[in-house]
């Protein structure tokens, strides 16, 4: 199944327009109690009855998403440690039986975690993040299974999806399964099974889909931009340019606002930055303030271009080792080229700094973000750069509760003054990759004491957090701060098991 009334069609406009919940989300994750088409019949033969109670009959003909109680989340105060380990079992759900066809959901085969919350699925990149605690608590199968999944997905749908929803597979997130695959393996003197290969050769495949423009058409195609002397890099992408059925109601309603000529256009980049996980920031802008002004289609994020260059490095490795030596041989070629490409189109010798490059420019792009810590992370910055990066880092970035996201204050979840789990791991184990333990330090001491002080007050794990201001609440976003959460407890456990064996 693809397609769903919930999340598609004249009934869904209908339930989205009338803001029958505070959530956009919540109508596209119900179930439908009949068959489609007989909700549907119902709904045509009553919606112009002059009593008709549009909500009554979404209640009647659909099941609401089960809400973890407070209790399940709240319970007696533990130490931090102890809540994180005890929270798993309640971010598990089992593999995904007995699936009626008309959920939005797409059913996994093996248990899985989910952030939590709103977040009822699993999510790409999030899972990395989960799998790191998970390895770091002894819950590697787990860890295991959720690769296993990934990998199913790529088998079935042909990528991995943002989340396993069926309004989201137009698009993914970024890239992390390679890494994920890495975390199993890095102990183990087993070879990376030939299935887990072929998908990430599929996985890469996605992403590259395109990758040869003609001279008669050198336009970007779809995730990749063709740039000068036939070098190719990626974008951020999604196949599917009308509203995201999750969140319809804002896209149509900032489109409204704007009334641009090609709406298509902007639900297309709105979409794009979801594919890039952060959704939103000034880093999409091209005025800082203005979510109307995003063209993430025109961007070069360092981050993706990053992951790739790991993917295809990575794959030339496990593919000489499984004596795939031609193909291994190509893709080694393909992330020199990557990596060339970075350092020239990202790295910034005045500012030294990585940035994103915005291809329709010819230049970078104004925004100072975390994004550059994923040339340290991947290994590609030299060691100036990375020393440079380091010490901005420091002086720039660096808050009483860790790494702020952007140097921008816009009211948007991924700008100043908030922090996030996972850019704080990157950045503590990419400045660990280049010898600077100190700072390296500094941030794990810093993010521990602000999430397990928000944990006293409050009982909960936050999916972001204040980093500027440790008193407040973290904001910005479409929707509540959210709590739970798969990958702040997996990053916190893993910093507090990394803290544990010095």
């Amino acid at each position: 199944m693809t397609q769903g009334i919930q999340y598609i069609g004249e009934l869904f406009e209908a339930v989205q327009s009338a803001r029958l919940f505070e959530d956009s989300k919540t109508f596209v994750d119900l179930l439908p109690k009949d068959a489609p088409d007989e909700i549907m019949s119902a709904y045509h033969d009553q919606k112009n009855d002059p009593d008709f109670d549009l909500k009554a009959f979404v209640d009647r003909h659909f099941e609401r998403p089960a809400e973890p109680s407070k209790d399940d989340i709240i319970r007696e105060h533990k130490p931090l440690e102890d809540h994180l380990l005890g929270l798993w079992p309640m971010l598990t759900r089992e593999a995904d039986q007995n699936t009626s066809e008309y959920s939005s959901l797409i059913p996994l085969p093996r248990p899985y975690i989910v952030p939590g919350g709103r977040f009822r699925e699993i999510y790409y990149w999030d899972s990395y993040f989960t799998a790191e605690g998970l390895v770091a608590s002894g819950q590697t199968e787990l860890a295991r299974n959720m690769v296993e999944n990934f990998i199913y997905l790529i088998n079935t749908v042909g990528h991995v999806p943002n989340g396993n929803r069926w309004y989201f597979s137009s698009r993914s997130q970024p890239p992390f399964l390679t890494c994920m695959i890495d975390l199993l393996f890095r102990d183990s003197d087993s070879k990376i099974p030939a299935r887990y290969l072929d998908a990430l050769v599929t996985e890469w495949e996605f992403w590259m889909e395109g990758m040869e423009p003609s001279k008669e058409n050198p336009a970007p195609q779809k995730r990749v931009i063709p740039l000068p002397g036939d070098t190719i890099l990626n974008r951020y992408w999604d196949d599917n340019p009308k509203p995201r059925q999750e969140s319809w109601y804002e896209d149509v309603a900032i489109c409204k606002e704007v009334n641009p000529a090609v709406p298509e256009h902007l639900f297309r980049n709105i979409r794009e930055a979801c594919e890039s996980g952060w959704d939103f920031s000034s880093r999409w802008f091209s005025d800082e303030k203005k979510l109307s002004s995003v063209h993430t289609t025109e961007i070069v994020p360092v981050d993706l271009n990053s992951l790739l260059h790991n993917l295809e490095l990575k794959l030339s490795h496990w593919l000489q080792d499984s004596g795939r030596f031609n193909e291994a041989y190509q893709f080694e070629k393909r992330a020199q080229r990557r990596k060339s490409a970075i350092l020239h189109y990202c790295w910034n010798k005045k500012e030294a700094w990585f940035f994103d490059y915005d291809a329709k420019q010819g230049k970078q792009t104004p925004v100072w973000s975390l994004a550059a810590i994923y040339p340290l992370f991947f290994h590609i910055a030299d060691s100036d750069q990375a020393h440079a990066v380091a010490k901005h880092l420091e002086d720039k970035f660096l808050k009483p509760g860790g790494l702020v996201t952007t140097l921008n204050e816009t009211g948007q979840q991924w700008d100043y003054p908030n922090g996030w789990a996972p850019l704080q791991w990157l950045a503590y184990k990419g400045l660990q990759n280049y010898g600077y333990n100190r700072l390296a330090r500094e941030i794990r001491t810093r993010w521990l004491n602000l999430v397990d002080n928000i944990y006293t007050r409050t009982g909960k794990m936050m999916e972001k957090y204040n980093v500027v201001n440790t008193d407040l609440e973290a904001g910005g976003g479409e929707y509540p701060g959210q709590d739970g959460f798969g990958w702040t407890n997996g990053v916190t456990l893993a910093m507090l098991h990394e803290a544990k064996s010095e």
